[in-house]
């Protein structure tokens, strides 16, 4: 059973990270079935710590009271029908941290927008209806969170003014909650009870539900630890451009996961060809290492034939390479996918040309569906497992007709409930 926490020992607080540093950055995500709340929370966060403009509340106001929720459905067709139908991300930041927030649909046929919202999430925000329990929708929402390894997942019961502020109502939500994670993976659920509405443990402790002793929403959003990639992961650098002055090539490109240093010995991959880092630009300067996130170049002592697509990894720690490919994916697109079709592969900075071999489950995907599927690459990927790295255990298959996007995948996963899944 994953470890369920009402208040989860917060040892580092970010700020301790040094004065140099600054506030963090934390990105998150919101799930939940349709009419839990979720618009009405990010509102009440936005709201209660300040983050809103005079004139962004007043155009949302109705009589002089805001209607948390439109701060977030800022579609005019989620106006008027009442519900989001979209991921709005909205941008805003404490003293102690930053914060990039997706707002997800709760619609199952939207399941394809929690998937991109969620994707590059450290933490997802579930909320369920205190008087609806768990349902269907938030199983879901569960499982993709496992599925797209988010590392901290919240469950946020909504509406506790509803259910008379009853902890006997919290509790039993949690613990049915806390067996589904357990099955699926999931290793810790922080449990909230809240009232979005009313403003109960969102930003401010409510004073009506005194048996509970944990966070408050936004307390646990600004102390909850960002780690990125594991410690001592591999470095992985994509190729982006090939920059040419004069005899000089630079190779430039974002730093997917670990660092990378002068004098380092690497492989470029897919060719295999082993070289020296003679150099490290970063921002026009030379310097002595890179990190990820960061973007820079690479100076290389061979002049060997590197292009867009290349992957520029430690010699002494590669990752896999191969045609064949297994991955769990989300299905993203109204056109069905098949067996013997032929896509376009972009993993990182590469495109290459793959088929479909065989599709688990109903044999198709269509829209929003999620299943085990196996593929074959023209060319050879160098890749790391979705569970080591998220950047570069991911992928996506594009329509080569129209360039539309069709499926989202996570190598070397298997998705829970679908009949790969072992029992």
């Amino acid at each position: 059973m994953p470890h369920l926490t009402q208040n989860p020992a917060q040892d580092r607080a970010p700020s301790e990270a040094g004065p140099e540093a600054g506030p963090d950055l934390l990105r998150w995500a919101t799930a939940g079935s349709v009419d839990d709340g979720k618009s009405t929370l990010v509102g009440r966060l936005l709201h209660d710590s300040k983050s809103v403009l005079a004139d962004q509340l007043e155009s949302v106001s109705r009589q002089g009271t805001p209607d948390l929720a439109l701060l977030t459905d800022g579609l005019r067709a989620e106006r008027e029908q009442g519900i989001t139908i979209d991921v709005a991300y909205r941008y805003f930041a404490t003293p102690r941290r930053r914060f990039i927030l997706a707002d997800t649909p709760g619609h199952v046929q939207y399941t394809r927008n929690m998937v991109t919202g969620a994707s590059t999430a450290e933490l997802t925000v579930i909320l369920v209806d205190a008087r609806k329990g768990v349902l269907e929708q938030t199983r879901r929402h569960a499982a993709v969170a496992a599925l797209l390894r988010v590392p901290h997942v919240v469950l946020a019961v909504n509406k506790m003014d509803l259910a008379g502020y009853e902890e006997s109502v919290f509790a039993e939500i949690a613990a049915e909650f806390g067996r589904l994670a357990a099955g699926l993976g999931i290793p810790q659920v922080t449990a909230i009870p809240i009232s979005a509405l009313a403003g109960d443990n969102v930003v401010e402790p409510s004073t009506r539900m005194d048996w509970y002793g944990g966070p408050t929403v936004l307390a646990h959003l600004e102390q909850v630890p960002v780690a990125g990639e594991a410690a001592g992961t591999p470095a992985r650098f994509p190729v982006q451009y090939v920059i040419r002055s004069g005899d000089l090539r630079l190779y430039a490109g974002q730093l997917a996961v670990g660092e990378l240093r002068t004098g380092d010995r690497v492989t470029v991959l897919p060719s295999g060809r082993t070289t020296t880092v003679t150099g490290i630009d970063l921002l026009g300067a030379p310097a002595e290492r890179i990190g990820a996130p960061q973007s820079g170049a690479l100076r290389l002592a061979d002049d060997l034939d590197v292009s867009r697509g290349d992957l520029v990894v430690p010699a002494d720690a590669p990752p896999t390479v191969t045609r064949d490919i297994t991955a769990a994916v989300c299905h993203l697109h109204e056109k069905p996918l098949r067996p013997g079709d032929h896509v376009l592969l972009r993993h990182t900075t590469r495109t290459v040309r793959a088929m479909v071999r065989r599709i688990g489950g109903a044999g198709r995907l269509d829209l929003n569906d999620i299943a085990q599927i196996d593929l074959r690459t023209a060319e050879p990927l160098a890749f790391d497992l979705y569970r080591h790295s998220r950047r570069t255990g991911s992928f996506v298959l594009i329509d080569p007709a129209d360039g539309a996007t069709l499926t989202a995948g996570m190598i070397g996963t298997i998705a829970q409930g679908t009949p790969d899944a072992p029992a």
